[in-house]
């Protein structure tokens, strides 16, 4: 079921790290034109899957799944070339002799999940045995060699002294590949571009402009961080500034390298091209 005629519905991932692109969004000037929808990547990866929604930041595997129906916004998303600070696999011995291990993944991720079977299998050879499991180290890591935790719960959980090792898996993909690794993208129904050019343009505009004026200064994204998720400013100042909320084609060769292996181990069923709107009449696709 689609959204009525003149109001979008947009999905903002309920995670800090998309927060520079949200936090001087221009609500006053959208009337009542939009809503937002607050939700974990996988309940936003559902909803605009179903026409729930109408664009979303969603997992970017999320992508690859429904590419046919979805077109990707330029200029916008959640990348890293090197270590992301919040995509963590703790585990309790080094991870290449996590080959034939059992490892816990988060039930909010779909990307990253997808990620890590990517590299335990490509580059380690190996194909541990998964559960999926509430984002909880304590209640993930008694019956499990490793887990996986993302977001805001994998911050909160590298500020413990667990005794866990520790691996970010941008810094893994960076290492492996040399490439970037877009973990968000922001996505747009194909039916809703044809429906209303215009309103999603101007949204995009919105979210460019608010993505550059928190970038110029962090000091409102930090302090807000500071406030309903703890830490130090200088740890989210650091966090905020190694993330990349750019999507060109440095971001887009990366991307492409991930579909393409998650396409030859049968995660995806098919290869995923990224199509890139370009303005309200054309879509680009990558070669």
């Amino acid at each position: 079921m689609t959204t009525t005629e003149n109001k979008l519905r947009i999905g903002r991932i309920d995670f800090t790290n998309v927060w520079p692109v949200f936090h001087h969004f221009p609500m006053h000037a959208m009337g009542n034109s939009i809503e937002f929808v607050k939700q974990v990547p996988t309940g936003l990866n559902r909803a605009l899957a179903a026409g729930e929604i109408d664009m979303s930041a969603i997992s970017s595997f999320a992508y690859g799944e429904s590419f046919q129906d979805y077109v990707l916004l330029p200029d916008l998303s959640v990348s890293a070339l090197g270590p992301v600070n919040s995509l963590l696999l703790f585990h309790k011995k080094p991870i290449e002799e996590l080959r034939n291990g059992r490892i816990a993944l988060p039930t909010t991720s779909a990307t990253t999940n997808n990620l890590l079977k990517i590299i335990m299998e490509k580059k380690y050879g190996g194909k541990p045995a998964y559960t999926y499991a509430r984002p909880d180290l304590d209640e993930m890591m008694p019956e499990h060699d490793g887990a996986l935790l993302i977001g805001d719960h994998a911050i909160k959980a590298s500020w413990l002294d667990n005794g866990y090792i520790v691996t970010d898996l941008g810094q893994e993909w960076k290492d492996w590949t040399g490439r970037w690794m877009s973990f968000a993208v922001w996505a747009v129904r194909k039916s809703t571009i044809e429906r209303s050019p215009e309103l999603v343009k101007k949204v995009w505009d919105g979210f460019v402009e608010s993505k550059r004026k928190s970038l110029q200064d962090l000091t409102g994204v930090v302090s807000e961080a500071v406030r309903t998720i703890g830490g130090t400013e200088t740890y989210w100042h650091h966090y905020f500034s190694h993330l990349c909320y750019e999507f060109g084609p440095d971001q887009w060769s990366g991307l492409e390298l991930y579909y393409q292996y998650a396409w030859e181990l049968g995660f995806l069923p098919e290869q995923v091209p990224i199509q890139i709107w370009s303005d309200i009449t054309r879509v680009r696709v990558t070669e």
